[in-house]
């Protein structure tokens, strides 16, 4: 059994960077689709 104290349960994963990452990446996306629809509208 792990004990309370386990250091690993309170780190952050090594990917939450990377979907972070990917959340302003779509983000990203997402504005430029509504841009472009309204600038070719």
């Amino acid at each position: 059994m792990s004990t309370p104290q386990d250091p690993d349960r309170y780190e952050p994963p090594p990917s939450v960077g990377k979907l972070l990452l990917w959340i302003l990446l779509f983000v990203f996306a997402a504005v430029v689709v509504v841009l472009g629809g309204i600038y070719f509208t």
